[in-house]
């Protein structure tokens, strides 16, 4: 045998290996992706510690508590992964309010009349109180309502809520992330008439939303372009939207009204440090949309956590971190109520409490 024929056959071999792949995952990809620009601010590495002197309320009864909020009596509402809504008293004691039997809830709020309205990704937007649990939307459009992420209420009643992606599921999310394209709305819903309304279509990954103090303006964050938008409800500039805050130090997740008439937003690292070159190049993102374990790897969220205080002209007051996720991280959501932050994070089994004033 000819002695370079191993060597031929090697060649061949790895050539057509790569060629195969590269078949493989031009086939069957499943995301047309378009390059992400990640702002410099995100890569900045921060030396405030702040939260890492969170408490940890309910450590070990609850998991992975996406959205926190309080009710007009002072108590504490989150949702468990485990399908049951969880209630914290002002005494101190934790309770397995309400089940509803479900891994998938994200944004919740307290409403006027009673109870809460949540957002579950599969389900649609769900009221519970103490009657029980009512699906109050699961279609739109003659379409099932996917992906509903955060929701809050007006004065009047109506409903404001955002739909993170029309194209990815909450599980596969991060399919969202890497193609880069704008999948998500911004939808208001009047339970009195049973209408719904689209607000804002086409947004990169429509997050949180909070209404202004007066209910002039609403804002949603747009995770994936690392910026929230204001679309105003009433004045001259009804119905039109502009930049509230942008470049921010993170991808925006929930946004909070604080006493104040400020905001707050938990702010998310979308990668590993060195990592970010996978958002400019399709190939790298058609190679870990195709072999999706690959994505442990790339994600940061586990990494850290920042929150920010924004004023009323979207200018950054305060910001709080655990910069090596030591204490707690992926912090996804942050409310302030009588002096404290109450946090909610995708990799904890506690609500986290801090004292604002430091």
């Amino acid at each position: 045998m000819d002695s370079k024929s191993p060597f031929i056959f090697l060649t061949f071999f790895f050539v057509g290996s790569l060629v195969a792949l590269a078949l493989h995952i031009y086939f069957f990809s499943p995301i047309s992706p378009q390059i992400l620009h990640v702002p410099p601010s995100s890569l900045v590495k921060s030396f405030d510690t702040h939260l890492q002197e969170v408490t940890k309320l309910g450590e070990g009864l609850v998991k992975d508590p996406e959205d926190v909020c309080v009710d007009k009596h002072g108590i504490l509402y989150t949702a468990s992964r485990d399908g049951w809504i969880k209630r914290l008293h002002k005494n101190g004691s934790l309770e397995d309010w309400k089940w509803v039997n479900s891994s998938s809830l994200l944004g919740m709020t307290s409403i006027a009349s009673g109870g809460l309205v949540i957002c579950d990704t599969e389900e649609g937007l769900l009221k519970v109180d103490e009657d029980g649990i009512t699906t109050l939307l699961s279609q739109f459009n003659g379409s099932k309502l996917w992906f509903a992420d955060d929701v809050t209420e007006g004065k009047d009643g109506s409903l404001y809520f955002s739909i993170a992606s029309t194209k990815f599921g909450l599980h596969n999310w991060y399919l969202d992330l890497l193609e880069a394209k704008p999948h998500g709305q911004l939808l208001k819903y009047n339970p009195q008439t049973n209408e719904t309304t689209l607000l804002l279509d086409n947004l990169f990954f429509a997050n949180g939303v909070a209404l202004s103090a007066d209910e002039r303006y609403l804002l949603v964050c747009e995770t994936f372009k690392f910026r929230c938008l204001k679309y105003w409800l009433q004045g001259e500039l009804k119905g039109k939207t502009e930049v509230f805050i942008e470049d921010l130090p993170g991808g925006p997740d929930n946004i909070n009204l604080a006493p104040d008439g400020s905001f707050w937003i938990a702010l998310l690292q979308l990668t590993c440090k060195g990592m970010e070159f996978v958002h400019t190049s399709k190939i790298a993102k058609h190679l870990l949309a195709t072999f999706p374990r690959m994505m442990n790897i790339v994600q940061g969220q586990h990494q850290r956590a920042t929150v920010i205080k924004v004023s009323e002209d979207g200018k950054v007051l305060k910001r709080f971190d655990d910069p090596e996720g030591k204490v707690i991280s992926f912090v996804t959501s942050a409310v302030e109520y009588d002096g404290n932050l109450y946090l909610g994070s995708l990799h904890a089994n506690f609500v986290g409490k801090l004292p604002i004033d430091h």
